[in-house]
């Protein structure tokens, strides 16, 4: 491909880099190194490029710095934490800060979603609802429930189990079959609810989908329906009014786990701390990243209903 260097302008002293060794994530590459846009501050709403620009930043750091950019007291607290104790393995030891944070998630969260499970990302929490949803199946003697439910347009993040339940083709053409057992229901961007705010008052029989994929494959071997309360990567597509609850009725009605993925959602993006609370509808699980930390530090979480959690903690070896 030859190679590719940029002249960064942002110094007094401008300065030659090399731009071969890095890959982008989810960027043309060879059209990116033919004409970089390179950004090098960020405080409040604002970047600043190379060139001494101001830009809004529109999506907010990609939805992950709710509280804005460049927050000393943010800095301050992980500069204090580093300094103090950079890195324990969380197996079989603890620090009082993992438990404290977990405590004032769990104070955020609705119903009884009070049990934090700590992870790296918004993809691996993804990952660990799967995995969560497989171990309660299997503590309360129903170990067949191993099919998974999401939606056309979803995005789950770019792990295996995250790329089969996405229904983004572009993220899913160059991975084979990914795993087995994903059934996906249609997505909910009906041309009646275009330009409409908030929840649209049509489609809400797309619910119905649920019920569908159940009776096809036995309700006996579907383990948990994930989505997204507002579909976030696909554009921004509220649900037509009545969807969620109807999704919450046909879990409970055949014992399947429902479980948001509030990544984009999460921590007020819709005025309340989850999706779940604005739209009245508590799921059993929760994935949440991004916001979680506003970008600071690499996060992710999931909030996962005690009921489960003592399920699975129960059925496990004395």
């Amino acid at each position: 491909m030859g190679h590719a260097e940029f002249t960064l302008r942002d110094k007094v002293d401008a300065r030659r880099i090399s731009l071969d060794e890095y890959w982008m994530p989810f960027t043309p590459n060879r059209e990116f190194k033919a004409d970089p846009r390179m950004i090098v501050r960020a405080e409040g709403m604002y970047f600043w490029n190379d060139r001494g620009e101001k830009l809004i930043d529109a999506s907010s750091g990609l939805f992950c710095c709710a509280a804005g950019h460049g927050r000393k007291e943010i800095a301050e607290a992980v500069g204090r934490q580093l300094a103090e104790l950079d890195f324990s393995a969380p197996f079989l030891r603890g620090h009082p800060r993992q438990f404290e944070l977990a405590t004032r998630i769990a104070e955020m969260t609705p119903g009884d979603l009070n049990r934090i499970f700590f992870g790296n990302s918004g993809s691996e929490a993804v990952e660990s609802a799967m995995k969560v949803a497989l171990a309660y199946h299997q503590a309360r003697g129903q170990g067949g429930r191993n099919v998974f439910v999401s939606r056309e347009r979803a995005y789950h993040g770019v792990n295996f189990g995250g790329v089969a339940l996405s229904g983004l083709v572009n993220n899913r053409r160059k991975f084979g079959t990914g795993l087995p057992g994903i059934a996906h229901m249609r997505h909910t961007h009906v041309k009646e609810n275009f330009f409409v705010p908030g929840e649209g008052e049509h489609g809400a029989e797309l619910a119905e989908d649920l019920a569908r994929i159940v009776a096809m494959h036995g309700a006996e071997n579907v383990a948990a329906c994930f989505v997204e309360p507002i579909a976030g990567s696909t554009g921004v597509l509220v649900p037509p009014k009545g969807y969620l609850k109807r999704l919450r009725e046909i879990c409970d009605q055949h014992g399947i786990l429902l479980v948001f993925d509030e990544v984009i959602t999460g921590w007020g993006r819709t005025g309340q701390a989850f999706a779940a609370q604005s739209f009245g509808v508590t799921p059993d699980m929760i994935t949440m990243a991004k916001a979680v930390t506003n970008g600071a530090q690499p996060m992710g979480a999931v909030a996962v209903s005690e009921r489960i959690h003592d399920t699975i903690v129960a059925a496990a070896p004395e």
